[in-house]
């Protein structure tokens, strides 16, 4: 068994590393201030090949999979959650399902421009009666000649304010229940197509959130992703991608936590001496390094399964609940190791917390993550 990334890997992870270093970590607190990341910021994502992780060569991608994905994530999250849930909206939910369910025209149409950043890709499932139930939907498609009809709104739409694309789900047969569902494409500008105002969250502030709202919106018959009612099925196998890279965001926040209080450690003097000789503190340290550990390696080992093929449905959702509740308590002993400092915006690992809360919720809940993996161990 080999625990050493590939090569290929590696120099992702460096580049990544570098650019977070020098562009992201300079920059994360304005954008949590002012609540936007800057166009120009998510062109040079683009072309280092950010946003084609997933996307194959012949589509203009680099097409490195879910390991390659989750080695980007970390680095990324490390200084900056709203950057990383920006990504993973855009690779790991609106490209991924294009992956799974577009046919070969709409491939052509469209990923090559995900890639390259000419548009921001957004996923359309959560409506404001329907989070963690995704099967309960309200928003109805309906075929009328040529052209889907469109009526509902969506909620907690991730990119949803600046992206050119929405992959969007829709009930085309409410007789049948979630095989009744059906998936489409939605570009920008659609007719009937409106999109709500920004969010103003608590944490993941530079990532935009809005609602949409779809009222007799138009799109072309060969609009339809994936087969007419496979819509739930593709978005299934598509969230447990996304646990994939919402674990690998975890633990890039946790990571973070993790170095920034082992400086504050080294330098702040209580008793003559730094925090960091102090037994209390060398306990919470070990503890925060030893989960996220555990976390990436979890994480890997979910993501090397999908990259094979292979079922990783109960180990994406063991991964996404570890790291998740670990990286917002690594958070919260960072506050405290930080002191008062901690709860200042003066230092990051406040705003590293308010961003790690939004992973226990996006892409299945905890509570959800607990359902999958106990019916996994009665059926097993």
């Amino acid at each position: 068994m080999d625990f050493d990334l590939p090569d290929d890997l590696i120099a992702l992870q460096d580049m990544a590393r570098k650019f977070a270093a020098e562009h992201i970590a300079p920059n994360a607190r304005q954008w949590d201030r002012e609540a936007d990341i800057p166009r120009d910021t998510v062109a040079k994502l683009a072309e280092l090949g950010f946003l084609g992780v997933f996307t194959p060569p012949e589509y203009g991608g680099v097409g490195l999979g879910d390991l390659g994905a989750s080695v980007l994530m970390e680095e990324i999250a490390r200084h900056c959650g709203a950057t990383a849930l920006m990504l993973d909206a855009h690779n790991a939910l609106c490209t991924a399902h294009l992956l799974i369910g577009a046919n070969d025209d709409q491939k052509k149409k469209y990923l090559p421009k995900l890639a390259a950043g000419d548009y921001l890709g957004a996923w359309a499932l959560s409506e404001p009666g329907c989070g963690s139930d995704a099967a309960a939907l309200t928003t109805t498609a309906k075929l009328d000649g040529n052209e889907w009809v469109l009526d509902g709104a969506k909620q907690w739409i991730t990119n949803g304010h600046y992206a050119g694309i929405y992959v969007v789900m829709a009930i085309t047969d409410p007789e049948k229940g979630p095989k009744g569902i059906s998936a489409f494409i939605v570009e920008r500008g659609a007719p009937g197509f409106e999109i709500g105002p920004k969010e103003d969250k608590l944490g993941m502030r530079g990532s935009d959130t809005v609602g949409l709202m779809f009222d007799n919106c138009r799109i072309p018959k060969e609009n339809l992703c994936g087969q007419l009612g496979g819509g739930f099925i593709d978005a299934m196998k598509v969230l447990e991608r996304g646990r994939i890279t919402i674990s690998a965001m975890a633990v890039g926040l946790a990571r973070g936590a993790l170095d920034e209080s082992l400086a504050y450690s080294k330098e702040r003097v209580a008793f003559r001496k730094p925090i960091f000789n102090h037994q209390s503190i060398q306990f919470m340290l070990a503890d925060m390094a030893m989960q996220i550990d555990a976390g990436r390696l979890l994480t890997r080992k979910a993501a090397i399964l999908s990259d094979a093929g292979k079922p990783s449905n109960i180990e994406a959702s063991m991964a996404k609940l570890q790291t998740t509740e670990m990286a917002t308590q690594a958070c919260l002993d960072a506050i405290q190791i930080h002191g008062g400092n901690g709860y200042t915006k003066d230092f990051p690992v406040e705003r590293y917390m308010r961003d790690a809360k939004l992973c226990e919720i996006g892409e299945g809940s905890s509570q959800v993550q607990r359902i999958v993996i106990a019916r996994h161990l009665l059926e097993s």
